[in-house]
């Protein structure tokens, strides 16, 4: 296999990022597509589409792909629906609060597939959880194959540039959706952008792990570029 980049879409202008929507819904011959079968297929990821677009089924409205009620709603799609709740709440929901027009999904929803609210919310910290430095030894297997396969690649990272959509959430609610360098928030300031970033950057040999990781706001996060304390 030749080593190739991974394509991407940040920074795309929307008609891109609705053009990789009707390619995943073409592919699987069907006029819609759900988180679950986007993040498995697309360039980009379900989180990023609900940012750009403010939610999952306005991104599907503005690629002409039709919106539908599931019956057998994924278990990833009720996951990413609380997470993004729980994102807009800045803190975690009520149960009252799983309700439209914050919430895709009602509560009674939850209840019927796990059993109570408490057990959902249980079984969506694992899945959180599913990519935590706990699995960091199989990434760093695969990475370690890859280099053997394409020896002309120089690197001494042991994990991915990329930060996952759960990663970032985890990052988000330890740090409490506040930029770690002035406090901004968008729960004090609506329209306040968090982003999450290495403190030591990549490009210094700082690694993807939680503890490496931290929330800034777009106007501390774009004026660090590639400095930090040592």
């Amino acid at each position: 296999m030749k080593f190739q980049l991974e394509e991407s879409l940040r920074g795309a202008p929307d008609e891109s990022v609705l053009d990789d929507l009707r390619r995943v819904a073409k592919s699987l011959e069907k006029d819609t597509v759900t988180r679950s079968e986007y993040n498995r297929l697309g360039i980009a990821s379900s989180g990023m589409i609900e940012r750009r677009f403010g939610s999952w089924n306005k991104g599907l409205a503005s690629a002409g792909l039709k919106i539908k009620v599931q019956k057998d709603i994924p278990d990833d799609d009720l996951f990413e629906n609380l997470k993004q709740v729980w994102i807009k709440l800045g803190r975690q929901p009520r149960y009252s609060e799983i309700r439209s027009p914050v919430s895709l999904f009602s509560n009674v929803t939850y209840d019927k597939r796990f059993g109570s609210y408490s057990e959902a919310l249980k079984k969506f910290i694992a899945w959180v959880n599913a990519d935590a430095e706990g699995s960091l030894s199989e990434e760093i297997e695969l990475i370690d194959a890859k280099r053997e396969n394409t020896p002309s690649v120089k690197s001494t990272h042991r994990s991915r540039r990329e930060i996952s959509e759960r990663q970032r959430f985890r990052i988000l609610v330890r740090d409490g959706f506040r930029c770690k360098s002035c406090g901004a928030s968008p729960l004090l300031k609506p329209g306040t952008e968090l982003h999450v970033d290495h403190i030591i950057p990549w490009s210094k040999g700082g690694e993807t792990v939680d503890d490496n990781l931290e929330v800034k706001c777009k106007q501390c996060n774009l004026g660090k570029n590639n400095a930090f304390n040592v």
